[in-house]
């Protein structure tokens, strides 16, 4: 098998080029797979980051922010919250092994809804224990007895709350 460099260095120049622009092309091919390299041998970004720090995140759709759970989880990828607000799904990230939480972080919880209108009973109750599955208790249980049924706003709780119930802290720098 020839390498690129191989290639570029059996190619013929093409008739009424000069040597110069002919060496210049060869130069500028050797410089890009020189520049790959690196690329080439560099880790994957799910094995470089096995950690996503969560900045301030307010949501999301459920449906998008399940599937990007399943893809941390799948990987083994670490969470930490340490943004100002962790609202709405981003509050799912706690169902995550290993995912710690900052206490000045403060965390809002409200029930499932279609763009702020009440589901339907059977589709609120399924998508309540979606969202409920995420939490370690005791905060689950709190989440389907209380917070779930905010519809409007969210029930603040601050990290050093969440701490209290058991979730990891983040260790500080």
């Amino acid at each position: 098998m020839l390498s690129l460099f191989d290639c570029i260095a059996k190619a013929p120049l093409r008739a009424g080029t000069s040597s110069t622009r002919g060496a210049a092309r060869i130069f500028t091919a050797f410089l890009a797979v020189v520049t790959l390299v690196p690329a080439i041998n560099a880790p994957t970004p799910v094995e470089a980051q096995q950690l996503l720090v969560v900045g301030s995140d307010r949501g999301g759709y459920l449906h998008d922010r399940l599937a990007e759970l399943e893809n941390l989880e799948r990987n083994g990828i670490q969470v930490e919250i340490r943004g100002r607000v962790c609202y709405s799904t981003c509050t799912m990230f706690l169902g995550l092994p290993g995912t710690c939480v900052e206490p000045d972080t403060t965390f809002g919880f409200h029930g499932p809804s279609r763009s702020g209108r009440r589901l339907a009973p059977e589709d609120f109750d399924y998508f309540s224990k979606v969202m409920a599955d995420y939490y370690p208790e005791p905060l689950k249980s709190w989440f389907m007895t209380t917070a779930r049924n905010r519809i409007n706003g969210v029930h603040k709780v601050k990290g050093s709350e969440l701490i209290r119930m058991g979730v990891p802290a983040c260790r500080t720098a």
